[in-house]
């Protein structure tokens, strides 16, 4: 698929089927991932792939997502904010930032492949936390579901350019 296309198919998808991702599109997705670039090349990332049926339902159904749940696989992200590039002037930590490049990687990767995500970061990290048993270093900071989609996605609306670029 072409970039530009890839970029205007990106839709959030709240229902897939129960069919498997085949390890090797799941292999290009993270390769994807691997290759994001980031601040001074920290890479304070690190990802959890969740097949587990039961682990899913622990980050997505205590948050009423468990449409999220029933998706074949989902992907954690988590930053490292302590490996983090931290820009001098007023000491941010772009952790985050980083982690966001990262995982729209992913998210477009998925696209790319013909399968559906849906970025969320509505949830409670303690939950997250205890699902995967987290490091106490690592933050989570995203989740998706990975799937094929079951339904077509409605676009949301855009704002036009005008009302988000201004040229100087």
């Amino acid at each position: 698929m072409e970039f530009y296309d890839v970029i205007r198919e990106r839709l959030s998808v709240r229902a897939y089927t129960d069919q498997a991702v085949p390890d090797a599109t799941l292999a290009r997705i993270l390769e994807a991932a691997r290759l994001a670039p980031s601040a001074c090349n920290r890479q304070p990332w690190h990802l959890y792939v969740v097949r587990d049926e039961a682990v899913r339902q622990a980050l997505f159904g205590p948050e009423k997502q468990d449409w999220a749940a029933r998706a074949p696989l989902a992907i954690v992200a988590c930053s490292r904010p302590a490996d983090a590039w931290v820009r001098w002037a007023d000491q941010k930590n772009h952790a985050d930032i980083d982690l966001a490049i990262l995982f729209e990687h992913i998210v477009l990767a998925a696209t790319a492949e013909g399968l559906g995500t849906c970025w969320i970061c509505a949830f409670d990290p303690k939950n997250v936390r205890a699902a995967l048993r987290l490091p106490v270093e690592l933050e989570p900071v995203a989740m998706t579901p990975l799937g094929y989609a079951a339904k077509p996605s409605q676009p949301n609306s855009r704002k036009p350019l005008d009302q988000i670029v201004t040229r100087l």
